[in-house]
């Protein structure tokens, strides 16, 4: 069975659970606080178990620097058409790789991006991007002077050229979004920026717990948190919009919400921009909540699962065609959903 064949398998069962909890977010708006209280306290519980046996406050970071190197990136590229520095892509910990753009069609590129507002968004993303790898990489280096502890950039693969990690997630979806190519155009930009900007969110807060005994390293997480959950909102924002003459903007982001859906485990808690109907009037999906209007959480786990495309436990694929670099294995492997 390939790697598309295994993700298309997953999406019949949460075919019925998206519209369960849909039925949900539109039914609970008023009662959310009281029906999810014990919901809320087994998860307080969970977090503070897992501060006991978690990975350590490094692994943490470098998980963090892995997934910000895949982000600068694809969106330098996307701004600039060039890459990171080599200065910032050094380190001890695991194999340096190189950025896989792809040749031909598809190819990573500079966006001819016709919209002055999304090329700005684009160029202010690019440079907070690249601040956070830099930022991490002293967070971890700390006061000396080695490279030692930070993780190396590990080989990425940002190419929408077929073969490339692009491609395999257009076609993994359904329905298909084959032949989508993420530097086409604005509104391809938009769609490739809304795979990684939800996921940063999440993994940002699932950290949370393994950092809470290093006030220094917590606050600077929720610090990136706050700034990918702007980076998030704008894209999210663009795409509402953009979708009101475009529909299928919008209908391409639950697409691309279901194939996280479908490898990051058993919940069904991603959500695309389509506006939901409460008491009778169009609400937008700009915020992607629970039920308590808070934003949830992935595990390192379900992180990998997105970005290696796979809802198997493998230590390698998708946007990380080697895996990640970090010096705890545990956390180098995808969750087995």
């Amino acid at each position: 069975m390939t790697q598309t064949d295994q993700i298309i398998e997953a999406f019949d069962a949460r075919a019925r659970r998206r519209e369960e909890r849909r039925g949900f977010f539109t039914n609970v708006m008023g009662m959310a606080a009281v029906a999810t209280a014990g919901a809320a306290a087994m998860s307080l519980a969970s977090e503070a178990e897992a501060q006991t046996t978690g990975p350590s406050e490094v692994d943490v970071l470098n998980f963090a620097l892995n997934l910000e190197y895949l982000e600068a990136q694809f969106y330098s590229y996307a701004s600039t058409g060039q890459g990171l520095p080599n200065n910032l892509l050094t380190g001890g910990v695991g194999t340096q790789g190189a950025v896989q753009t792809g040749t031909g069609a598809g190819s990573a590129r500079q966006v001819n991006f016709t919209d002055p507002a999304i090329a700005a968004y684009a160029r202010e993303i690019t440079q907070d991007e690249i601040a956070h790898v830099t930022f991490l990489r002293a967070a971890i280096r700390g006061t000396g002077t080695s490279d030692a502890l930070i993780a190396a950039q590990p080989a990425i693969n940002i190419s929408g050229a077929a073969g490339g990690a692009f491609a395999a997630a257009a076609a993994s979806t359904t329905p298909s979004l084959a032949g989508f190519d993420p530097y086409a155009d604005d509104n391809s930009f938009l769609q490739a920026a809304f795979i990684f900007e939800d996921v940063g969110v999440t993994a940002y807060k699932g950290a949370a717990g393994a950092l809470i005994n290093n006030k220094t390293y917590l606050e600077a997480a929720a610090g990136i948190l706050a700034v990918e959950a702007y980076h998030a909102a704008i894209v999210r924002t663009a795409l509402y919009a953009r979708g009101l003459t475009v529909p299928a903007l919008r209908t391409n982001t639950e697409t691309i919400s279901n194939l996280r859906d479908s490898v990051d485990g058993s919940t069904d808690l991603d959500q695309g921009v389509a506006p939901l109907t409460v008491s009778g009037q169009t609400v937008s999906n700009i915020v992607p909540l629970d039920s308590n209007g808070l934003a949830f959480s992935r595990t390192p786990a379900q992180v990998l699962n997105i970005v290696y495309l796979n809802p198997r436990s493998v230590t390698a694929g998708g946007f990380f065609p080697n895996g990640i670099n970090n010096g705890n294995t545990a956390i180098r492997s995808s969750g087995a959903n």
